[in-house]
């Protein structure tokens, strides 16, 4: 099985995350290059409370991963966007991932990544681990379910373009089990 890790993104990663931004695969679902990479920056700076990672499988860099914190998230401008925001447990934690090659998609890798993600988060405390696809990404949505993650139930038709999903900290794979808020 493959070797999962996460090290912190530094500002070295920059040009790498560039790269991987302008692929097709990333552009369908991230915004404009250049604005990302100025939140990446702000990130690395400590100047948002989330924290980014690029993962390894096997010793590799394969992608980017962030956990984010549903407390600072639920102030005036991110709520002017997505006033679901403060429909969510504010002690919960929100993640966000990609994969950097699209050859690599569809392999099992996201299912691991997170798998091993949520455990790290697991540890250091968080019961409540949150992660919002797009509905249409159906490969992500099938990802995050064989992850453990299922659909908040009472907030379906409530977040616009986002599938609000929460982890079942029993999962074990995709199943009918649903979660509310």
């Amino acid at each position: 099985m493959a070797r999962v890790a996460f090290r912190p993104l530094v500002g070295e990663d920059l040009p790498m995350l560039a790269d991987w931004m302008g692929r097709p695969h990333w552009r369908e679902w991230w915004g404009e290059p250049e604005e990302e990479l100025a939140k990446f920056r702000k990130k690395i700076e400590g100047r948002d409370t989330t924290r980014p990672f690029i993962f390894q499988v096997d010793g590799r860099d394969a992608g980017y991963i962030q956990v984010w914190y549903v407390k600072d998230q639920q102030g005036p401008d991110t709520v002017a966007t997505y006033p679901w925001m403060v429909l969510l447990p504010m002690e919960a934690v929100g993640v966000d991932l990609s994969i950097a090659d699209a050859s690599q998609l569809s392999k099992g890798h996201g299912t691991r990544v997170l798998q091993a993600f949520v455990g790290k988060l697991r540890g250091e405390g968080h019961k409540r681990i949150l992660i919002d696809p797009d509905p249409v990404n159906l490969r992500a949505v099938k990802a995050y379910r064989k992850a453990g993650f299922r659909e908040m139930e009472d907030l379906l038709g409530r977040t616009g373009d986002s599938l609000l999903m929460e982890h079942w900290e029993g999962a074990q794979g995709s199943g009918p089990q649903l979660r509310k808020a």
